[in-house]
């Protein structure tokens, strides 16, 4: 199954912030490259966003209503209740970046990848992942401050205005400035996906450096890693098995029923990282854990189903093949008896 290389990037990254934290004003600078790297990064994600696709993808809006609903009404109330898991498997801190996770919109490019692989509404998944990243730039602060409150450390009221200032304004802006830049984003999307990638590891420097400085590191033991984990795995099974029966169960083609579970069951790292980034302030290196882990769960899983998905239509037209040639052969014989 694969490793995505960006999470070894984002892992030594970590270690980095181990080995060398910012402190000082070195800490300064790098939180400060850190907050425009960010309103830089939504800029872009504003500037990439076709109104237009946008808008066609509304006639469609039974499946964008569905993963909505997965995304940030199913995986919240299953955030919550892992709660029961705290403090068997569980600590609070790590809890806090649990629900935080399910708070986080869908992702658009692998959502895209893997309806793509298993032959899925393609069209579909992209406009579904990227109402959901729309949608995040509001809901995902608003549930943070309802279901969160004050327990995110760094965590406030005043933190959804600095979500607004951070990401929602420069997200604006991307989209008004779209006529005249969309262009040269389009062209050189390959090199602007590295300024992105870049961007994101200055986050995650930033805050596992602060989060090394204050000892927060110190809460966290491997047992409490391992359990993490398996919760995190349970986590995505149920959410998996939830969109592909529930898909179904609303009478959704099989096309539709793929982009749903793809765009439905995931979590997108490149929009949760800068999101807790500025929410959790000290405590953005315990938050973001959850989201690395699962990041990397999601993409291991939907990898090889995927792939299975592919060869649905392949074993499908063969079975009909034999069938088609069975009553062909049955026939033959009747006429000659």
């Amino acid at each position: 199954m694969p490793i995505d290389p960006y999470i070894l990037l984002l892992l030594g990254t970590v270690g980095l912030a181990a080995l060398l934290p910012a402190r000082g004003t070195g800490a300064d600078v790098a939180s400060g490259a850190s907050t425009a790297a960010i309103a830089f990064l939504f800029l872009l994600y504003g500037a990439r966003l076709s109104t237009r696709e946008a808008l066609d993808g509304l006639k469609h809006w039974r499946l964008h209503v569905t993963v909505l609903v997965c995304t940030f009404v199913v995986f919240p109330l299953l955030g919550l209740a892992a709660r029961g898991l705290v403090p068997v498997f569980l600590t609070d801190p790590l809890h806090q970046g649990l629900l935080f996770l399910t708070l986080v919109p869908s992702t658009i490019q692998s959502s895209i990848a893997f309806t793509s692989i298993a032959r899925g509404n393609v069209p579909a998944a992209i406009c579904a992942g990227s109402f959901s990243s729309l949608a995040g730039i509001v809901v995902t602060p608003l549930l943070a401050a309802t279901l969160l409150g004050g327990a995110g450390g760094g965590f406030s009221a005043g933190s959804v205005v600095k979500i607004v200032l951070q990401l929602l304004v420069p997200f604006v802006a991307g989209q008004l400035l779209r006529r005249w830049i969309g262009g040269f984003v389009s062209r050189h999307r390959k090199v602007l996906g590295l300024v992105d990638r870049g961007s994101i590891l200055l986050v995650v420097y930033t805050a596992f450096s602060e989060g090394m400085v204050r000892g927060v590191w110190h809460r966290v033991s491997p047992a409490r890693l391992g359990g993490l984990l398996a919760v995190e795995a349970v986590l995505l099974a149920v959410m998996l098995l939830l969109t592909w029966y529930g898909a179904k169960a609303l009478r959704f083609g099989r096309e539709d029923r793929i982009a749903i579970q793809f765009a439905g069951s995931k979590k997108s790292l490149a929009a949760g990282l800068p999101m807790a980034s500025v929410l959790f302030g000290a405590q953005a290196s315990l938050a973001v854990l959850p989201l690395m882990l699962f990041h990397q769960t999601q993409l291991m899983v939907c990898a090889v189903i995927a792939k299975r998905r592919s060869h649905d239509l392949v074993e499908e037209a063969a079975l009909s093949d034999r069938g088609e040639r069975s009553r062909t052969e049955v026939g033959t014989g009747t006429r000659s008896g």
